[in-house]
C-alpha cells in the first residue's frame, strides 16, 4: 500500500510539473518579452502626448560658444568673454515675425548671463554683442554673484571654477503685452528661483526671488514654467480659477499660484505645510534620478501639457541609458486643477545620441527649455551636454496636436 502512495505521489508531481511547463512556455510564447525600448516607446493611445519633433541633424548645432564677444562686467569692473565657456538653455520669443532666443551663457571662471541671438527662419542666428541680462550692483547682487567674491582677500584671477549670475530663462507674454522671464540666481551655494519684466525684450526690470517667505528664501529652487495659452505664434500666461500658475523644482515638480506674474505664493498642504509635490522620479524609468520643467506649460482642451527634463538615477534606472543621462518627457495634468496629475509617458522623446549631445561640461544631456509656434511649425530649443545649443523641428499645426 506504501509503495502504491508513493508511486502514485510521484505521478502526481510529474503531471503538475509539467502543466506548470507548458503553461509557462504558452505565456512567454504569447507574449512580448522585449522590453529592451520600453522607455523610448510612445505610447498610441495618448492622443495629448505633443509628438513628431525631429532634430535638424544638418546645423545642429546652431550655436556655439566663442571667445570673439567681450563685454564689461559691472561687478567686477574687468572686460571679460562673456560667452568663451559655454552656451546653453535656451528661451524663444516671437516678436516682429523673427525668433529671439535667449540664452544661457558662461565665461571661462563660470559666471552665466543670457544673451540674445534673433533669426528670421527658427535656425540660422544673430548673435546680440552684449549679454541683455546679468549680475549687476543692484539688490540681487547677494543672490546672483559668487559668495566667495564678497571676501576681501578674493582674487579673480584664482577663481576659474567660481559657478554663479543668472542661468535657464524662460520667457511668456502676459495679457497687457508685457514679458515675464523666470530664472535662477546662483551665488555659487544656492539656486533661487526669481523673476523680471520686460516691455521690449531688452530692458529688464529684476523683481527678486519667486519664493520670497523667509521660510523657502534660501530654499534651492529653479526652473519656473507658467501655464500659457497659446494665441497664434504668442504664448499668453494663462489664468485658472483667477490666478496664473507655475511648476518648477528639480527633484520632484512643485507648484505656485499668482494674481500677477510678479508676485507668487508657494502651494503647500494644510496639514503639515509642506510644499505639494505634483511630479516625482519613477525608479525604473529616464526619470528616476529627477524631473525638471521644460519650457511653459501649455493649457488645451485635454488638460495641461507639461514637456519635462527627466535624469537617469545610477541604479534601478531605464538600463537603456547611460547613468545621470538627461531626456525629455511630457505629462498632463488637470485643465481646471494644475495640481492634479492625470497622464505622464512612459518613455522620452528626445535624448542625448549625436556627440555634442553626448560629451561637454556635462556629458549626456538633451535639457529642453524654448518652444515656439512659428510659420506654422514648432521649433524646440534644447542644450546639449551644457555646452551647445541644438533645434528639433515638428512640422504639424498646433491644431492638430
Amino acid at each position: 500500500m506504501l509503495k502504491f502512495l508513493i508511486f502514485n505521489r510521484t505521478k502526481v508531481d510529474i503531471m503538475l510539473k509539467t502543466l506548470f511547463l507548458v503553461a509557462f512556455l504558452f505565456t512567454t510564447i504569447g507574449c512580448d518579452t522585449d522590453v529592451s525600448n520600453k522607455s523610448s516607446i510612445s505610447n498610441a493611445d495618448k492622443k495629448w502626448e505633443f509628438e513628431g519633433f525631429e532634430k535638424v541633424d544638418s546645423l545642429n548645432p546652431i550655436l556655439n560658444p566663442t571667445k570673439a564677444l567681450v563685454f564689461t562686467c559691472p561687478l567686477s569692473n574687468t572686460q571679460v568673454n562673456w560667452e568663451e565657456r559655454n552656451v546653453l538653455n535656451p528661451s524663444a520669443v516671437v516678436k516682429e515675425n523673427n525668433i529671439y532666443l535667449f540664452y544661457r551663457a558662461q565665461d571661462i571662471s563660470g559666471t552665466s548671463r543670457i544673451g540674445l541671438a534673433i533669426s528670421s527662419d527658427g535656425l540660422h542666428f544673430i548673435k546680440s554683442k552684449s549679454p541683455v541680462f546679468y549680475p549687476a550692483n543692484d539688490f540681487m547682487k547677494t543672490y546672483e554673484w559668487n559668495f566667495q567674491k564678497f571676501a576681501d582677500d578674493f582674487v579673480l584671477e584664482d577663481c576659474i571654477n567660481c559657478f554663479d549670475g543668472v542661468e535657464d530663462p524662460r520667457i511668456v507674454e502676459s495679457i497687457d503685452g508685457r514679458y515675464i522671464m523666470t530664472y535662477t540666481s546662483y551665488d555659487g551655494k544656492t539656486a533661487r528661483l526669481s523673476i523680471a519684466s520686460s516691455a521690449d525684450l531688452r530692458s529688464w526690470t529684476k523683481h527678486g526671488l519667486v519664493l520670497k517667505d523667509e521660510k523657502y528664501k534660501n530654499h534651492w529652487s529653479k526652473s519656473g514654467a507658467i501655464v500659457v495659452e497659446v494665441k497664434g505664434n504668442q504664448n499668453i500666461a494663462k489664468k485658472i480659477n483667477g490666478k496664473y500658475w507655475m511648476y518648477y523644482g528639480d527633484t520632484n515638480l512643485f507648484i505656485a499660484n499668482s494674481d500677477d506674474l510678479i508676485h507668487w505664493e508657494v502651494c503647500t498642504s494644510a496639514e503639515n505645510e509642506k510644499m505639494i509635490s505634483v511630479l516625482y522620479p519613477r525608479a525604473g524609468y529616464f526619470d528616476s534620478r529627477l524631473v525638471e520643467p521644460g519650457p511653459f506649460a501649455i493649457w488645451k482642451e485635454e488638460g495641461i501639457l507639461l514637456i519635462y527634463n527627466g535624469s537617469n538615477a545610477a541604479n534601478y534606472n531605464d538600463t537603456n541609458l547611460v547613468k545621470f543621462t538627461y531626456a525629455a518627457g511630457q505629462a498632463l495634468f488637470d485643465k481646471n486643477e494644475p495640481y492634479k496629475l492625470i497622464d505622464r509617458t512612459d518613455g522620452y522623446f528626445i535624448h542625448p545620441d549625436k556627440d555634442y549631445e553626448k560629451v561637454g561640461e556635462v556629458n549626456e544631456v538633451c535639457f529642453v527649455e524654448g518652444l515656439v509656434n512659428f510659420k506654422n511649425q514648432w521649433f524646440l530649443y534644447y542644450g546639449t551636454a551644457d555646452s551647445k545649443i541644438a533645434v528639433a523641428v515638428n512640422d504639424m499645426s498646433f491644431a492638430n496636436q
